[in-house]
């Protein structure tokens, strides 16, 4: 794993992607090495702030929504023999999504961290 250290940005799960990585076996320390990948490049980069990533030995993907410099998103989960790619309408909502991220003021993150719809996994020495 990466030394969490490297880690500039700050990066959250959602509720929802929380309780489908734990059925899945995914932890944090994958999932926050695998930001570290992301910032590298090595993911694929869907346009409009989306980018998705292979976890779980490539069994699971990813979808996570970024706001470069201030935060990443772990949005949604699903399983490689599930579903193949994600579909044109969905990667749209996703794109929507990245931007009403960026427009979010600190307050307004702060609010869905302490009403449990964000939980912060990794940031700087934190983790």
């Amino acid at each position: 794993m990466a030394p969490q250290s490297k880690i500039t940005d700050r990066v959250f799960r959602t509720s929802w992607f929380s309780k489908a990585a734990k059925k899945a076996h995914i932890f944090d320390e994958e999932l926050c090495a695998a930001i570290q990948q992301v910032m590298l490049g090595q993911a694929d980069d869907l346009g409009g702030g989306v980018f998705k990533k292979r976890l779980n030995k490539n069994m699971h993907r990813s979808i996570i929504v970024a706001k470069a410099g201030r935060y990443w998103v772990y949005e949604y989960l699903f399983a490689k023999k599930d579903q193949a790619n994600i579909p044109n309408d969905k990667l749209l909502d996703y794109r929507i999504l990245a931007k009403s991220y960026a427009a979010l003021t600190k307050r307004q993150v702060d609010k869905l961290i302490e009403t449990k719809l964000w939980t912060e996994i990794c940031h700087g020495d934190q983790a």
